[in-house]
């Protein structure tokens, strides 16, 4: 069997795969693709796309660390299929920020040290800018109920929650 991104050669009509073109923006660039219909968007993006700051834990849409951002709303990716993503803008963290510029909540979770092991941090991050478009003055519990999608297992949540008030000030430009 081919794995999803090898190129397929000729088959025979029953064994034949079914592809679809996709055409999906991704961080501000344009990308096609040929992808078979059952191909989910964390696995385009992962191994089609080699963005692997999007990450996979749970595959259920418990963890919430494959999050992404379609059209500016907050997805689990892993339970999204990428033709669905057809005609669509994606963000995912490799798009927030660069190494000398972060972005704002980036540099929230760094200032109020949000993160310990990481796995978590992209998807909180994606949920937490999506939070903050929508709402650029939360309150700690908007803030919890905006994460609570999101799994961390080595933070307990407060500097996270710190993080993004952090964040959201600074948008603000009060800090």
């Amino acid at each position: 069997m081919t794995s999803l991104f090898d190129e397929i050669t000729a088959a025979e009509p029953d064994d034949a795969v079914p592809v679809r073109r996709v055409t999906i923006t991704v961080n501000g660039q344009r990308r096609t693709a040929d992808i078979e219909p059952r191909l989910l968007l964390a696995h385009l993006l992962r191994q089609g796309l080699r963005l692997t700051g999007t990450h996979t834990g749970c595959d259920t849409t418990n963890c919430g660390a494959c999050t992404v951002l379609v059209d500016g709303q907050p997805v689990k990716s892993c339970t999204m299929l990428a033709v669905q993503a057809d005609g669509h803008e994606v963000t995912t963290v490799e798009g927030l920020g660069t190494p000398s510029e972060l972005d704002p909540v980036q540099e929230g979770f760094k200032e109020e040290h949000g993160l310990q092991c990481g796995f978590c941090t992209p998807g909180m991050l994606l949920a937490s800018k999506a939070l903050l478009a929508e709402n650029p003055d939360p309150t700690e519990d908007e803030v919890r109920f905006a994460l609570s999608g999101n799994l961390c297992r080595c933070t307990g949540y407060q500097n996270i929650v710190k993080a993004v008030l952090w964040a959201a000030k600074k948008q603000r430009g009060e800090s």
